[in-house]
């Protein structure tokens, strides 16, 4: 995975009438969960806010980043956990990041890249892609950008599920039964089918 840095500072004042001007300064409120957890068990948060300019370059890209946050001089390497955005102007209102270590494992959705022309597609049908990212859980240096499916050999009619995947290293937390992508007839398929019987 690759890794992008931002910085941060840590947030003394929380709760709604902060965030709310914080966001007036052009920050977004975070968290980073961690290892340490408060007296009931619970993961403790570290606060703090990041310049909206910074966050935009981890938030809005298909790639999926290692983030490395600069908090008063201390680098925490974290995935990010959870987006809010506004309902309606879809403003980044708050981000939660979840810290990660070289070892312990972590589940994250890695996009899907197709490679190949499938056979299905060579006998008129059209290639569906139904879902663009796969959980996968392992410690983050094991993690790829994308996971490459070859769908040279899927025929017509065909699906590749994501229980028919394996990929070294990874475990993969999607349920086995979902369907990745699928070769549909069309009609091209269907009167071609007709014209050979």
């Amino acid at each position: 995975m690759k890794e992008i840095e931002i910085n941060g500072q840590k947030r003394e004042l929380t709760g709604k009438k902060a965030s709310r001007q914080v966001r007036k300064e052009g920050l977004v409120p975070c968290n980073l969960y961690g290892e340490k957890k408060d007296a009931n068990g619970l993961p403790e948060a570290l606060s703090f806010t990041v310049p909206f300019a910074e966050l935009r370059k981890a938030v809005y890209t298909p790639h999926v980043y290692v983030v490395v946050i600069n908090i008063d001089g201390k680098a925490h390497k974290s995935i990010i956990k959870e987006l809010q955005f506004h309902p309606t102007t879809d403003a980044l209102l708050h981000a939660d990041f979840f810290e990660v270590t070289d070892t312990k494992p972590i589940t994250v959705g890695i996009p899907v890249k197709l490679n190949g022309l499938a056979q299905g597609v060579r006998e008129g049908g059209k290639l569906n892609l139904s879902i663009r990212k796969i959980e996968v859980t392992a410690p983050y240096k094991q993690i790829p950008e994308i996971l490459e499916i070859d769908v040279t050999n899927l025929g017509l009619g065909k699906a590749i599920k994501v229980g028919d995947l394996k990929f070294e290293g990874l475990e993969l937390a999607t349920p086995a039964q979902v369907v990745v992508c699928s070769v549909k007839e069309t009609r091209a398929s269907k009167a071609a089918a007709a014209a050979t019987e």
